[in-house]
């Protein structure tokens, strides 16, 4: 009787293991890109006990690579903080949750995160839709993203992502290529980008 006891703790012990290593890799996913949301969308500024990229452990510096090293090798010159590998995953998060909010019309979450000019060509082409009643392409997800440029004027730093994504108007599938350019005064305590430009690739 005892040794049937031990054997379903056992089981019991086991399926609960089994279940939580199944959420710790499965259940981190909310689902499409076009369905999630992000409150901080390119910060380059992560708390160290989140950090696991080794261009972040003590001592350690990044690696600037690519015809954009020049103008990031300046950005980390007066922003220590800035690694290109974190901005790119705030980037493409960005760039999701923008191009998401940009469909559903959602000047809330926009103007926080665009410059000026960025957000009046968008609210227009938001109420011109808004008039027409044209659908707007739904962001399926991200194929490619990669730094293709970036610079320092004064203490503005600017650095331009490349990205290329599958849109989706009702059956139809497209591919969409964009250079976005994203700035952020490094004398701001503020550790967001701003969406300064977009320009079609």
């Amino acid at each position: 009787m005892s040794s049937s006891i031990i054997e379903l703790a056992l089981l019991a012990a086991i399926a609960v293991f089994v279940g939580w290593r199944l959420y710790t890799t499965l259940g981190s996913d909310s689902g499409p890109p076009e369905n999630r949301t992000r409150s901080e969308p390119v910060n380059t500024q992560r708390p160290a006990a989140e950090t696991r990229n080794p261009d972040q452990q003590p001592g350690l510096r990044p690696a600037f690579t690519g015809p954009a090293a020049a103008g990031l090798e300046a950005i980390h010159g007066v922003d220590p903080s800035f690694n290109p590998r974190e901005f790119m995953e705030g980037a493409k998060g960005a760039y999701e949750m923008l191009a998401s909010a940009f469909a559903r019309g959602d000047r809330e979450t926009l103007k926080p995160w665009l410059d000026t000019d960025v957000y009046e060509a968008w609210d227009a082409a938001i109420a011109e839709r808004e008039k027409t009643g044209a659908e707007a392409p739904q962001l399926l997800r991200i194929r490619h993203s990669e730094i293709d440029d970036a610079s320092l004027e004064g203490s503005i730093a600017r650095v331009t992502v490349l990205f290329e994504a599958e849109l989706g108007e009702g059956d139809l599938h497209r591919k969409s290529e964009e250079y976005w350019t994203f700035k952020r005064d490094t004398n701001s305590d503020d550790p967001n980008w701003l969406l300064d430009d977009v320009d079609v690739a």
